[in-house]
């Protein structure tokens, strides 16, 4: 994978490590609690169409990044933990948003699933579209139904994990670094996508504190 962002970004080359810090983490978990919460609050008071356009543009120029690494310490079954991921997704997109069509597309066209529909791209995905995905989701967090975009959340990370996949096996003769790399991210995005699951039906249960 592409060494070289967009944008200047805090995340490693390996970009789904927890991201280490010196606080003291009793406080890290309580404040990524708080300010997950207030966000949402803040956001879905209303549903101030001008206060969503400012958080989303936000997360455009990743200057949310702070705020979300006191997030990736938190359980993935909490609301931060919840945030984090979703932020992941949305980073990935908008970092490597070609590759990241290329892996989906790859994952539609393999599954045989309603995981390419739950997301809803239409074929071919292109990055433009997920870039529209990533925005979509991204309301649905912030002024819509939370559950509901936490699974299209969890489908396109289930779609371009497939994706990631049939590359990778594409890959191995070839290209074996690369083609690990894409197995690693195929795992992780596996696993984010049965975290926001667990976290929609959290939510619905109203117990995604």
């Amino acid at each position: 994978m592409a060494d070289d962002f967009h944008r200047p970004t805090r995340f490693s080359n390996d970009w789904f490590e927890r991201v280490e810090g010196d606080v003291d983490p009793v406080v890290r978990l309580q404040l990524a609690s708080e300010t997950a919460q207030a966000l949402l609050a803040r956001v879905r008071s209303g549903a101030d169409p001008q206060v969503v356009e400012r958080i989303l543009q936000v997360a455009r120029e990743d200057g949310i990044d702070t705020v979300a690494e006191l997030w990736s310490h938190a359980r993935a079954h909490s609301l931060p933990g919840t945030l984090w991921r979703v932020h992941l997704l949305h980073a990935l997109v908008t970092q490597r948003a070609d590759e990241t069509a290329h892996l989906y597309q790859a994952g539609a066209d393999a599954l045989h699933t309603a995981a390419p529909v739950v997301a809803g791209v239409p074929a071919p995905a292109t990055p433009e579209e997920l870039r529209s995905l990533s925005e979509t989701i991204l309301r649905g967090v912030f002024s819509g139904d939370f559950a509901m975009a936490l699974e299209r959340a969890a489908a396109f990370a289930t779609v371009t994990a497939a994706g990631a996949v049939q590359v990778a096996h594409a890959d191995e003769a070839t290209n074996p670094e690369r083609a690990s790399d894409r197995t690693r991210l195929a795992a992780r995005l596996t696993d984010i996508a049965a975290d926001l699951l667990i976290s929609a039906r959290m939510w619905r249960a109203d117990s995604l504190d």
